[in-house]
Formats: C-alpha cells, sequence, structure tokens
C-alpha cells in the first residue's frame, strides 16, 4: 500500500513533526511510506526519519534554491496544488487544517484522504465545507475526537478500545476516531531513577509556562540543593527564561541543556519530568517521559497533561489557580523526598505508555485505512 503523509515541515523541532515521523517509520515496516514536506528550510530534519520512509519537499524553501515562480504564498500553493492533482498514492494523511482543507479539494478521489488532529477545531466554515469530502479525521485525544465529532455533525464512533479505532460512523459522514500518537520504534531507554534531576522539555514558547516551572522550582532550590532542574528545547523565551534564572540567583541549580533529538534518552537521566504548560495538545514530550520510566508532574489545566497523565497512577496533577506556584512546588518536594512514590508511579507511567508503542498505533491506522478504504 502507497501512504503518504503531507506535513507543513519535517524539519522542525515539534511533537507533530516527531510523531509523524514515528508512524512513518512504523508503516513503512509494511507499506511504501512517504513524507511530504509543505517546505524544505533545512538540509535534513530534526529528527531523524527512517531508512524505509522516502522524504520528499513540495518548495524548497532554502537560501539559494532557484524557483520557477517568484517567493510567496501563492507559489507555494500553485505548487502545491499541482503536487496533490497529480498524488500517486493510496492513502494521503494531512497534518493541518489548512493541509486537509486542500486534499479535500484536490487530492484524487480514489486516494483514501484522512486528516491527524491535534488541536481543537478552527474557523468552522472552510471545515464543514470541505471535510465531508474527507474519508475520516482522526483526533490524537478523546477530547479533539470528541470536538471534532460534534463540528462535523456526530456520529463519528468513539474512541475505540485499546486495538479498536473506534465505532462506526454515521452513514455517510466522515468517520471520526481517536488513535494516539506513536512513540519511537523501540528499544526504549528506562530511567534507573536514582538521578537527582528534575527534566522538562519542549519549544520556549509562552504557552509551555516554563516560568512557572522555574519559580516552583526556586522555592524548593535552598531545601533540597542536591537537586538540578535541567531544560531541554529552544525558542523565543529562552532570553526571557534565562533572566529569570539569573534573578532568582538559580545558575547552581536550573541548567539549559539546548536542544536535542533523542529526547527520551535525556529523560531516562531524569527521576522526575516537569510539564507546566498551559495546554499540551501536543503531549509528544508527555508519553516520552512516561516511556522512559519517569514520572510527570503536570497541571490540571483544560487540554493539559491530564489528557495522558493519571493523577496518582502515571504521575501527579497539581490544580491552577490562586497558589498554583506554590502548590506545584510541594509536589515537586514530595516527590523528591519520597522514592518509593516516584517508583510506584514511574511503573504506573510506564504501563500508560504502552498504548503508544508504534506497533500497537499503526496497527490501529491501518485497520482505520481498511475500514475507510471498504467505503470509498
Amino acid at each position: 500500500m502507497r501512504i503518504c503523509l503531507l506535513v507543513p515541515s519535517v524539519y522542525g523541532m515539534r511533537g507533530d513533526v516527531r510523531s509523524v515521523v514515528n508512524l512513518a517509520g512504523e508503516l513503512a515496516e509494511r507499506h511504501d511510506v512517504e513524507i511530504v514536506s509543505v517546505r524544505r528550510h533545512k538540509e535534513r530534519p530534526f529528527f531523524p526519519v527512517g531508512s524505509k520512509v522516502r522524504l520528499s519537499w513540495v518548495v524548497d524553501a532554502r537560501p539559494g534554491a532557484r524557483h520557477l515562480l517568484p517567493p510567496g504564498q501563492m507559489r507555494t500553493e500553485v505548487a502545491l496544488w499541482r503536487r496533490l492533482r497529480g498524488l500517486r498514492a493510496d492513502v494521503l494523511i494531512t497534518t493541518r487544517p489548512g493541509l486537509s482543507v486542500q486534499a479535500a479539494r484536490h487530492a484524487p478521489r480514489e486516494t483514501v484522504r484522512i486528516a491527524r488532529e491535534w488541536g481543537r477545531p478552527p474557523v468552522p466554515g472552510p471545515i464543514r465545507r470541505f471535510y465531508p469530502r474527507l474519508d475520516a479525521v482522526v483526533a490524537a485525544t478523546e477530547t479533539g475526537r470528541e470536538e471534532w465529532d460534534r463540528l462535523l455533525g456526530g456520529g463519528g464512533g468513539g474512541g475505540g478500545g485499546a486495538g479498536e479505532p473506534g465505532g462506526p460512523g454515521g452513514p455517510g459522514g466522515t468517520v471520526v476516531r481517536m488513535i494516539p500518537d506513536a512513540l519511537p520504534a523501540g528499544p526504549w531507554p528506562r530511567s534507573r531513577m536514582d538521578n537527582r534531576i528534575v527534566a522538562a522539555g519542549g519549544r520556549w514558547v509562552p504557552v509551555k509556562a516554563y516560568d512557572r516551572l522555574i519559580r516552583a522550582f526556586a522555592l524548593i532550590a535552598g531545601r533540597r540543593p542536591d537537586w538540578r532542574l535541567r531544560l531541554y528545547g529552544g525558542g523565543p523565551e529562552e532570553r526571557r527564561l534565562r533572566a529569570l534564572v539569573t534573578e532568582l540567583d538559580l545558575h547552581n541549580h536550573v541548567y539549559f541543556m539546548g536542544t536535542t533529538p533523542d529526547l527520551g534518552g535525556e529523560f531516562a537521566k531524569a527521576s522526575i519530568v516537569a510539564v507546566t504548560s498551559r495546554a499540551e495538545v501536543l503531549g509528544m514530550t508527555v508519553i516520552e517521559a512516561m516511556a522512559s520510566g519517569v514520572p510527570v508532574i503536570g497541571f490540571d489545566s483544560a487540554r493539559g497533561p491530564g489528557e495522558f497523565v493519571a493523577d496518582g497512577r502515571s504521575g501527579i496533577l497539581v490544580r491552577e489557580g490562586e497558589g498554583e506556584i506554590e502548590a506545584y512546588a510541594a509536589a515537586l518536594l514530595g516527590l523528591i523526598d519520597d522514592e518509593r512514590r516516584r517508583r510506584e508511579l514511574a511503573a504506573g507511567a510506564l504501563d500508560a505508555a504502552a498504548v503508544h508503542g508504534a506497533p500497537v498505533v499503526a496497527e490501529r491506522w491501518e485497520k482505520l485505512i481498511a475500514e475507510t478504504s471498504g467505503r470509498s
């Protein structure tokens, strides 16, 4: 089977890119798989792409690249339309609403077209108009599935069990399913839970709220000076976060580790992973932490880590609002001081991560593709 995954850019450091690369690598063990990046702006992707996965792009945005059309949005759209109309694939999986709309309009009708969604439905006009032409919409969480099901008129079926893609879709309508993100193929590194390290990772952008984590760690650094906070990633918030570390005199406690394509391997060196996002729609950071056998502490926010973490079983969720920094610091300190509890939560985290194993996730995609192919 020829499967094409269409992404805005496979060259960036994003959770959705990581998820797509992981899924493509597993599907490529049994199918002809290609990742098509709308834009190419670097020599190679940030995350390693499996050797069996073909990689191509629509527009080469690298400096010095020659183009038939002048640079700009119009050039990209024209090139994308041409690529979609000439697509030779059995299945097309799109990874952004804008791309899904274009696929609904221009991809061959005989191709199974599936929209992979991580966020809540955007402005509904184009969605309601063009998504009914798609064969399925796949959300990464149950909350997302419910939102897309409501937008598209209901009847899209449930999230399904651990091995099933979901219930039957509405008669003649777009199938809506929940399939979780995939971890990279194993073996997966495991934490020994004996390093006095709290780790956090991802893009340094305002929604990730790393300032909350730094302020919480400041409350416990003096009480547990042998513990360290390692921050992995990069982004526009770096200067502000470094200034906050200076302001709070945390130079000997908080370390900026830079970016890494192997965040799971770095998490395996820690005993706690901290997530302070205001929303965690792209939960790859949480999933990779749990798969490394490390308990997660996060805020119990809407569409937050609670989508992936079971409070008291695979991690700890802290209520947001008044006194949230102090409450988060207390949760950190409690887990720092209780090794037995850390290990219990780590075992629960490993169990929770099992549904994200690449073979398990790929099998659910294959079942969905078989179902939607039969409806075409």
